[in-house]
């Protein structure tokens, strides 16, 4: 397992060691232990998560505040999508920047989101599966989002804005300055 240290505290891209052979390949695609010992963290995973989604969809900003504040490890099993975290601690040196990665079932990569993060994704493939750990269960209450196109964060979403796919949900979430954070 390689882990990639972002521009963003905490915010890891992760690379399994792929064993491949005229069979298929297999890789660990978790392992706590090496998680913990490799990124100093002490993450304990509660919940998984999958979605299934067409090309042009985008999925976010979202975030849960507070006790119920969620870190995320995502991957993407089938398809391809460009996977975006922004930091929303508003304490940090590198708050409202925002780290992108091209995810797919190809690359194999995955994206650790701590705590204190928001998250989105577009799906850039005819479909996508993606798939995400949380180390704190869903709270509607708690949840959180940012607009997809705030111009202060300023995201490059890959794709021209008539092909995204967009929730009425996302389409009406504050700018991070008006967000509950």
């Amino acid at each position: 397992m390689k882990i990639t240290k972002t521009k963003l505290d905490g915010c890891f891209i992760i690379e399994p060691t792929i064993l491949k052979d005229k069979r298929g390949y297999f890789y660990e695609s978790f392992n706590s232990k090496k998680f913990n010992e490799l990124t100093g963290l002490n993450i304990n995973f509660v919940q998984d998560n999958q979605a299934l989604s067409s090309k042009g969809v985008l999925r976010g900003l979202h975030y849960q505040v507070g006790k119920d504040a969620q870190a995320k490890l995502v991957r993407v099993l089938k398809g391809k999508v460009l996977d975006v975290a922004v930091d929303i601690r508003k304490e940090s040196p590198t708050y409202g920047e925002y780290v992108s990665v091209k995810l797919s079932a190809k690359n194999h990569k995955q994206l650790f989101v701590p705590r204190g993060f928001a998250h989105g994704y577009i799906v850039l493939s005819k479909t996508a599966l993606f798939f995400y750990k949380c180390d704190n269960f869903y709270n509607k209450q708690a949840e959180g989002g940012i607009m997809y196109n705030d111009p202060t964060i300023s995201i490059d979403w890959k794709l021209p804005q008539s092909e995204f796919i967009i929730s009425e949900k996302d389409k009406v979430q504050p700018s991070i300055e008006n967000a509950k954070i």
